[in-house]
């Protein structure tokens, strides 16, 4: 208080620097006294682990505001292949009554998470919701799009069992998820109807469900694009057909995984664009700029489209 009383003797000065620190010192205060809201926040809300954040997007749009999600894999550079689980990721799963996880061996890393939690959650695995469970099958379930749908019931039954005081609610974000995918299914529909069996490519299969729902005739090696999803350098044979696909322009579009790129791949882009080959970059996570996951898909199904259509 030495400040203020000095400056109301008439030094401007010092009332300066006094006001805030006296600001300074009342804001600590009140910080000190105010429960923390951060861990009140939540308060009441349905705990959700979704091992990817496409996954969480979706619950979170059937749970509203009665659910608390909270996704693992959010970084659009982390491999879920080779991702660490941390000690705050067993906490969330811990404290989680709904479990939400790709499955294939895409998320494997929630299986010990999993394991060393003993709280009872409900576990939902898209790949057992949708029946794709064979050793090799395509573990980029999320676009598969017109199947989305059924995790997301299964989604918004589990909100309901865990939380049946909220079921009205739950049904009805369901209702507007479904009718959501329409535009989605419309467009896709669109390319099937346009360009059913038009050849296209990957570098890898990450869109591979959503490609074969447009009906699309995909030319990739299948050793190439396993390769490249391994992390591996594709064979002679392998490389030299892929290229050929670009130099010979015996594809319409080139797409290729935006979050794993290698020599191997940009040197393929490098091909379809010296061909005048529309070149398309997917992801396998959310992007951080994206809303929501059918803005998402919205956005590379139009993509695909505007692409067929001018070439």
């Amino acid at each position: 208080m030495a400040n203020l009383i000095e400056a109301r003797s008439g030094t401007p000065w010092r009332l300066i620097i006094g006001i805030p620190l006296l600001l300074i010192v009342i804001i600590g205060i009140i910080l000190l006294a105010k429960p923390n809201n951060q861990s009140n926040s939540h308060k009441g809300a349905l705990n959700v682990v979704a091992a990817e954040n496409f996954w969480g997007n979706i619950a979170g749009q059937i749970g509203g505001n009665h659910v608390h999600v909270t996704s693992i894999i959010t970084d659009p550079n982390a491999d879920p292949h080779l991702y660490e689980s941390s000690a705050k990721d067993a906490a969330a799963v811990t404290s989680a009554k709904v479990v939400i996880i790709n499955g294939l061996g895409y998320d494997d890393f929630m299986n010990k998470l999993l394991g060393a939690s003993k709280n009872g959650q409900q576990v939902l695995t898209a790949a057992k919701i949708l029946g794709i469970t064979s050793k090799g099958a395509n573990p980029h379930l999320w676009y598969n799009i017109p199947r989305v749908n059924e995790v997301a019931n299964q989604i918004a039954t589990s909100f309901e069992t865990a939380d049946p005081s909220h079921k009205t609610d739950y049904d009805r974000n369901l209702v507007a998820f479904d009718q959501s995918l329409n535009p989605i299914l419309q467009s896709i529909n669109e390319i099937k109807q346009k360009y059913s069996n038009a050849p296209v490519a990957y570098t890898e299969p990450v869109p591979g469900y959503m490609l074969g729902a447009a009906g699309l005739d995909v030319k990739t090696p299948e050793g190439f694009a396993k390769s490249i999803e391994d992390g591996d350098d594709p064979s002679p044979a392998d490389t030299q057909a892929m290229d050929n696909l670009m130099t010979n322009k015996q594809v319409k579009v080139l797409l290729y995984n935006a979050q794993a790129t290698s020599p191997v791949t940009e040197h393929v882009k490098d091909l379809a664009r010296q061909a005048g080959i529309p070149v398309i970059g997917v992801t396998e996570t959310l992007p951080p700029n994206e809303h929501s996951y059918q803005t998402w898909q919205q956005s590379q199904v139009d993509q695909l489209l505007k692409a067929l259509q001018t070439n």
